[in-house]
């Protein structure tokens, strides 16, 4: 395999990018260290070069939000004429990432495409407006799935897998590789006793949009302040919805115990998860959850929503962290009770909060961005000889050995 496109709305530089884009660039770079010419065809945004090459990986922008979409079709059949600046490309296999809309770029290519799928969108479209809603749940939920129906599908959970198939894609089509992480930046005290702050803390990080529902732990932390008044919450990271959260935080009467600490650099970010007792998680919806691993990393459970898919496979309930809520979204009458109820019980109980810490953070060494591109490499070498793979890709060896000190959880 000497040539791969990759397709997807956004890049991590943009100003909305988040977990979803960083899994597509830690592959693609990964790719490139395996000697593979990787192209990136995005939307470009304020102050973005129109193309750049950054860790191997050429990437290519134009569009916007919407537009991305046409554009980067038009600018795939202009470069098999020879056109426009994906003139020459021949790809090998095609990453065609769906964000609750496809590229459908199986009808220009003329490589096969491998459909990226990070969950499925049904409680998040709403939020788009019910005419959007309506339309972007058809493309994502009958659409797609008839025009992929030939197509090899690639997630990062195995509950994503299961809507996936309930949204009628065969299994023997969906290859599960989960993201990976990076290792503490040089210089930062992984998380433990000494780093923690003196008074209860816990912390969020997250983009800050809608469908994070980071009201639900502005909600906990009031209700948890009446009985532990020293509690303070750190948001980390930035969006579009931040100021509705501050005001959120002043209507509750807790201005004073939140900190929005908006983006932070790499260390930063460690350096404020390595300080916090716990890691909340409120997402309304999640593939995986990057966060999760970033602070087991140093030691520190999470609590999160059952209903949220993609939790359910980051986090072990009961082992390391907590999960609460029902299976759905229509389950989640009195969730955020829930949730308090939760967080305080590792607030309180220092022994099981280290005990969770503990084994959340055996469990994160499990994975790493080399064995996550290992996986998706497989993936399209075996989309690009016909094959399609199934079921969880390992990538590596070590991806599949136990870890120490979890066979008894």
């Amino acid at each position: 395999m000497r040539e791969v496109l990759l397709l997807c709305w956004r890049d991590t530089g943009h100003p909305q990018g988040g977990g979803s884009e960083r899994y597509l660039e830690e592959v693609g770079a990964g790719l490139a260290r395996r000697g593979v010419a990787v192209t990136l065809r995005t939307a470009g945004y304020p102050g973005a070069p129109r193309e750049e090459t950054v860790d191997g990986i050429r990437i290519v922008r134009g569009g916007g939000r919407l537009t991305v979409y046409p554009r980067a079709l038009g600018a795939i059949v202009a470069g098999r004429l020879g056109l426009g600046p994906l003139a020459g490309l021949r790809p090998d296999a095609v990453i065609d990432t769906q964000n609750g809309i496809p590229f459908f770029s199986r009808t220009v290519t003329g490589a096969p495409v491998t459909v990226l799928v990070h969950h499925c969108h049904r409680e998040q479209w709403p939020v788009a407006g019910r005419l959007m809603g309506r339309v972007g749940w058809w493309i994502e939920s009958w659409l797609s799935p008839r025009v992929h129906r030939d197509s090899q599908y690639l997630t990062v959970s195995l509950p994503s897998a299961d809507e996936l198939t309930d949204l009628g894609v065969e299994r023997d089509r969906i290859a599960v590789v989960r993201n990976g992480a990076d290792a503490i930046p040089a210089g930062v005290e992984p998380g433990g006793d000494e780093t923690r702050t003196a008074y209860p803390s816990v912390c969020v990080l997250s983009r800050l949009v809608p469908h994070k529902q980071i009201e639900d732990a502005l909600a906990a932390v009031a209700q948890l302040r009446r009985t532990i008044p020293e509690l303070h919450l750190d948001v980390i990271g930035g969006g579009w919805w931040e100021q509705n959260l501050r005001e959120r935080a002043h209507e509750l009467g807790i201005g004073d115990a939140v900190t929005f600490h908006g983006h932070v650099p790499e260390d930063r970010k460690h350096e404020l998860l390595a300080r916090s007792w716990v890691h909340v998680m409120p997402s309304r919806k999640e593939g995986w959850g990057l966060a999760v691993i970033e602070a087991a990393q140093h030691g520190v459970p999470t609590v999160g929503y059952r209903s949220s898919k993609g939790l359910t496979d980051s986090i072990i309930d009961g082992v390391t962290g907590l999960l609460v809520g029902g299976d759905s979204v229509a389950d989640q009458a009195g969730a955020v009770p829930a949730l308090a109820s939760a967080v305080e019980s590792l607030l309180l109980d220092a022994e099981l909060r280290a005990d969770l810490g503990r084994k959340a953070r055996l469990r994160a060494n499990e994975f790493s961005w080399e064995q996550t591109a290992a996986g998706v490499h497989a993936v399209l070498a075996a989309s690009a000889a016909g094959r399609h793979l199934s079921g969880l890709i390992a990538g590596i060896e070590t991806a599949t050995t136990p870890t120490p000190g979890l066979q008894d959880a």
